[in-house]
């Protein structure tokens, strides 16, 4: 019972980052039908901006809860305003163009963001400083749950439902679902796409951030290609769930990291990613829509 209890926690806690991640791919999805291919790298940029924060104000010794919450706004407006001009210089002048044009800007615009990383903090693994947050084990039913997995699991779930709530009862939400569904006729309507589309480039990359810096305070280390890794992942949680879908890729993200804690904890950490794979084009070949997708017929 308590090894069940310990991957539930361990699946929640990964769970939590990846639906957060994979919450910027569905967004921009569901409003351009594009797959921003340079969002890991965005939320692994936002960990390399709270550690240089951390590590340049607090020094490598205790810097404290408020300096790592002053570390996530800096990571959060960095990566926003980042998420913006990668929209305005890379998709925005492509809108009209071939759908496979879009998708080539995206990948060079992950290379660039990744090697960008790579020459301003160096190769090398970058560790973050401990003593960030308190080292308090929680003990339920034989499992270890540390303070830092509670925090990840509660600020993902909150961050999942004011999201949630923001799109589904606000009049900006609204907007943001008129236009996922039709971008002319919400033209028609007086609705501003491109400030629409502009605050998708925002929120998701916003929310990658928390992610990538929830890596770096989960796993105490962080490298340039981690963005590609852990965007694959994110990308899959979308499409498991439904890509376009809010409340899919939540589910997709916490399913993901149950499936991989699940497999790690029962039958290897060696095997976790294949049985995981396997397992999700399984439930693909079911459900090819995604968990909570809507079979649309094409447009001819």
């Amino acid at each position: 019972m308590g090894t069940f209890i310990q991957q539930v926690f361990n699946g929640l806690t990964v769970g939590g980052i990846y639906a957060l991640i994979a919450l910027g791919y569905t967004m921009v999805y569901g409003v351009m039908r594009l797959i921003n291919f340079a969002h890991g790298d965005l939320c692994i940029l936002g960990a390399f901006i709270g550690l240089t924060f951390l590590t340049s104000l607090g020094g490598a010794g205790h810097p404290g809860a408020a300096l790592l919450i002053l570390a996530f706004v800096a990571a959060i407006v960095v990566v926003a305003v980042a998420g913006v001009v990668l929209e305005l210089a890379a998709y925005r002048p492509l809108r009209k163009a071939d759908r496979l044009a879009a998708v080539v800007s995206a990948l060079g615009a992950s290379l660039l963001i990744e090697n960008g990383i790579m020459l301003i903090w160096s190769p090398q693994v970058s560790v973050f400083p401990s003593g960030l947050l308190p080292t308090t084990t929680y003990h339920i039913a034989g499992a270890s749950i540390s303070f830092v997995q509670v925090m990840i699991i509660i600020v993902s779930f909150l961050l999942m439902a004011a999201l949630y709530l923001f799109v589904n009862h606000t009049r900006f939400g609204t907007a943001i679902r008129a236009a996922a569904i039709d971008q002319d006729a919400a033209r028609l309507m007086g609705i501003n796409v491109n400030r629409v589309i502009a605050s998708v480039f925002v929120i998701g990359p916003a929310l990658g951030a928390v992610g990538g810096l929830f890596i770096g305070v989960y796993y105490r280390e962080v490298y340039f290609t981690m963005g590609w890794t852990y965007g694959l992942y994110a990308f899959i949680a979308a499409i498991l769930g439904g890509i376009g879908n809010i409340p899919g890729a939540m589910l997709g993200g916490i399913l993901l990291g149950l499936f991989n804690a699940f497999a790690a904890g029962y039958i290897s950490s060696s095997w976790q990613d294949a049985i995981t794979f396997a397992l999700l084009i399984g439930i693909l070949l079911v459900r090819p829509s995604g968990l909570l997708g809507e079979r649309v017929a094409e447009k001819v």
